[in-house]
């Protein structure tokens, strides 16, 4: 079987990267199939995740987070033109390489490659929830087109031979599609040990954004700090992005320096979970957050704001973690020190927390891929 999975990047520690390569490591060491990788944005810097022997990784030098910093004009005059550039440069190596299956990722390829004449099956495997186009809340043409291109997604996921989601939730918003399915993504356990869930240490992980709503844990915790019960503890949060300077001086402004700590990505995350308590969640929305089902495996119970998509998935509130109405922050601060102040509570949680690898292992999700892969490899 030969695939190719088109992405933006793989330089960044994030939860879509890691899965990626979990997956092509698995296809790949397992089956011994012919996985590449495509990307737009790479850049010529290294994974963040070490791929397997033979894997090639090419990039087309599209480069669309240039305009990031552009005028709204410039964004969208930008991008037009790139995807042009992009869908030219794709249709000439999908018709050089021959895959049987190309796996769609990233949203600005998911508009043309069904249009591809190929002869390769086309899946799109969504990561987000249906509507993260919209969770920003953006105002004016910006929000317009937030609006048509949710629009648009809905006629786009149509095209594909196969419409990957995430979570039964995310399911139900797109509705009765002939051609989507459901997979999660697998929980295992990268630490090599389980939590005992003793430390006084709350762990949070992600990119520094808007999406992943730190600010938010940030306004929590000063509810936490400011009922004087919990100087003992402290809160690190393990991420980069455009938000650190930011979140580092709404830290200092709230004076919980000595409580909460922002701390570059670390390649050994699963060691972080083992030496904390509990991890908090306090995203805007997600696709499926590996942060939640990684570190349930390893034992965390889990405080998380009921966002869209995935935490209704995994979590049985009140058995293995807690789940507060997304948004409410002094909600959130109370879940947390519901737990922080109850030991026991704790590990009872950890022992459920930790069956998350029962419905999430490996070989289960891999299982229902290569199902996938090989019934649109045969028609």
């Amino acid at each position: 079987m030969r695939l190719i999975y088109c992405t933006h990047s793989l330089c960044n520690p994030g939860g879509m990267e890691r899965v990626l390569v979990n997956k092509v490591t698995y296809l790949v060491e397992k089956l011994h199939w012919d996985v590449s990788i495509v990307t737009t944005d790479q850049k010529g810097r290294p994974s963040f995740y070490p791929l397997p022997a033979g894997v090639r990784v090419t990039d087309l030098g599209i480069n669309y987070s240039d305009d990031n910093v552009k005028s709204v004009t410039c964004k969208i005059l930008g991008y037009l033109q790139k995807r042009r550039r992009h869908k030219r440069l794709l249709t000439s190596l999908l018709e050089r390489e021959k895959p049987d299956i190309v796996v769609s990722l990233y949203p600005s390829e998911s508009s043309f490659i069904p249009d591809i004449k190929d002869g390769s099956k086309k899946v799109l495997e969504l990561h987000f929830c249906k509507y993260f186009r919209l969770q920003y809340g953006r105002k004016g043409l910006l929000g317009i087109i937030d609006k048509w291109r949710t629009h648009q997604d809905e006629r786009i996921v149509r095209k594909f031979d196969k419409f990957v989601v995430l979570t039964n939730e995310d399911k139900e918003y797109w509705g009765n599609l002939h051609n989507i399915e459901v997979i999660p993504n697998a929980a295992m356990n990268i630490g090599g040990h389980f939590s005992d869930v003793t430390n006084h240490r709350v762990i949070a992980v992600g990119r520094l954004d808007y999406q992943k709503g730190f600010d938010r844990l940030i306004q929590a915790w000063e509810y936490i700090n400011k009922s004087g019960l919990y100087s003992d503890w402290c809160l690190d949060i393990f991420g980069q992005g455009e938000w650190k300077e930011m979140l580092q001086e709404m830290v200092q402004a709230k004076n919980l320096s000595v409580y909460v700590h922002l701390n570059s990505p670390v390649k050994t995350i699963g060691e972080e979970y083992v030496n904390s308590s509990l991890l908090v969640m306090s995203s805007n929305y997600e696709g499926f957050p590996m942060v939640m089902i990684e570190s349930m495996a390893i034992g965390l119970p889990v405080v998380a704001f009921d966002f869209k998509c995935g935490p209704r998935d995994i979590i049985s509130d009140g058995e293995n973690g807690l789940l507060v109405p997304n948004g409410d922050i002094p909600g959130l601060a109370e879940a947390m020190m519901k737990l922080m102040g109850d030991y026991e509570l704790r590990r009872r949680m950890s022992v459920k927390a930790r069956q998350v690898v029962d419905t999430y292992s490996e070989k289960a999700v891999m299982d229902k891929w290569v199902r996938l892969f090989t019934s649109l490899a045969v028609k």
